[in-house]
Parts: structure tokens; C-alpha cells; sequence
């Protein structure tokens, strides 16, 4: 069996731990009301805040800016005003995947974990079994496994978030540090040579 956090970070590189501090998560953990998965905390510590190909944005609990808490409440704001009433039987994620209503940012609800440039967003569902829906243009697809799986075959060029989605670059990941400050430039720099 595939050990996805170990494989996806062999791909990110070594890790850097520049905002690692696990009172930020439990202070987060506390707000929430819900535990975000370990591998997914331990690929944002690792990592984060960064923008990974050119798309795929983590977040930081730990950050002031590009902090995780600060953009899940807004998304949560945000997807909760969405009205959820008239839509076509394949585009509504109550009928889809059968939830009663649609609740953002509560224990039974959809929690906004990462997102995309391409208007795409991950969404962990806390019920016990490792599982993630991504929305992206009035549809939504289901993806029932880790998070460093579902990462992991992003990076590799599967559909991640829906039909034809794909946003597969062959060669090294390319990852980017988000900018700490209105003066801040950064500089993008690549994992190991994936053989791709």
C-alpha cells in the first residue's frame, strides 16, 4: 500500500517548517469545532503558505497573511449565502452525495481547505471517513480518500477536480512561496525529478 504523505512530499522536496507551530492548529482546531486531517496539517506545515503548479493554494493557520483560518471563515461566509434552490439534479451536492441541506463550517457541514487560480474548491467533510468534494463551475465531484492521496495523484495529472480537469506538468513540481508582505518577491523553486 502506498504511503501518499511519504510519496507527495518525496515530490514537494524537503520540507521547510518556516511557520510549524502546533498551537496555531489547536487554536484553529478549537474555533472550528473540528480536527483537520494530519496529513493534510502535516503537508501545510510543511509547506505552506504556497501556491504548488502554478494553481493549487495552501494556507497556514500559523501565518497572518495567507492565514487558513481567516480564509476558511470567509469561504465559509461566503458558500453559506450560495442558494442552493432550482438546480439541475447533477449539479446539486445534496442529491449528489446526500446531504439533507447544504451547511458550510459546522461539524456535519463542508469545511474549505484549499483552493485553486482556476476557481476550484476542496472542501474536507468531517464524518469519519476520509473524504473530499470539489466544486468548480456548478459541478461537484466526491473523492473518498486521504488527502495527501488526493494530492498526490493531483500532482500526477489525474482529474482532482472533476471530468478533464487535469492540470498535469511534467517534470519537477513547481512550488512558490506566497508573499509575506506588500514588498515581498518570491522566487519559485522546484522538487526532485519525478521521472515524468
Amino acid at each position: 500500500m502506498t504511503d501518499y504523505l511519504a510519496a507527495v512530499m518525496a515530490m514537494l522536496g524537503p520540507p521547510e517548517h518556516r511557520f510549524g507551530d502546533p498551537a496555531a492548529w489547536d487554536r484553529l482546531h478549537a474555533e472550528l469545532g473540528v480536527e483537520l486531517p494530519s496529513d493534510y496539517r502535516a503537508l501545510v506545515d510543511a509547506y505552506a503558505p504556497v501556491q504548488l503548479n502554478g494553481h493549487l493554494y495552501l494556507l497556514h493557520p500559523a501565518t497572518e497573511r495567507w492565514n487558513l483560518g481567516e480564509d476558511i471563515r470567509q469561504s465559509v461566509h461566503a458558500w453559506s449565502d450560495v442558494s442552493w434552490e432550482g438546480l439541475d439534479a447533477d449539479e446539486d451536492p445534496r442529491q449528489l452525495f446526500g446531504f439533507a441541506e447544504m451547511r458550510f463550517g459546522t461539524p456535519d457541514g463542508l469545511w474549505p481547505i484549499a483552493s485553486t487560480d482556476r476557481g476550484e474548491a476542496i472542501f474536507f467533510v468531517d464524518d469519519g471517513r476520509p473524504r473530499f468534494l470539489v466544486s468548480f463551475d456548478e459541478t461537484w465531484e466526491e473523492y473518498r480518500m486521504s488527502f495527501a492521496e488526493w494530492l498526490y495523484r493531483y500532482l500526477v495529472g489525474e482529474d482532482m477536480t472533476g471530468p478533464n480537469s487535469a492540470a498535469f506538468y511534467p517534470g519537477p513540481v513547481r512550488l512558490e512561496h506566497l508573499p509575506m508582505s506588500a514588498d515581498d518577491r518570491t522566487e519559485p523553486w522546484y522538487g526532485p525529478d519525478r521521472g515524468m
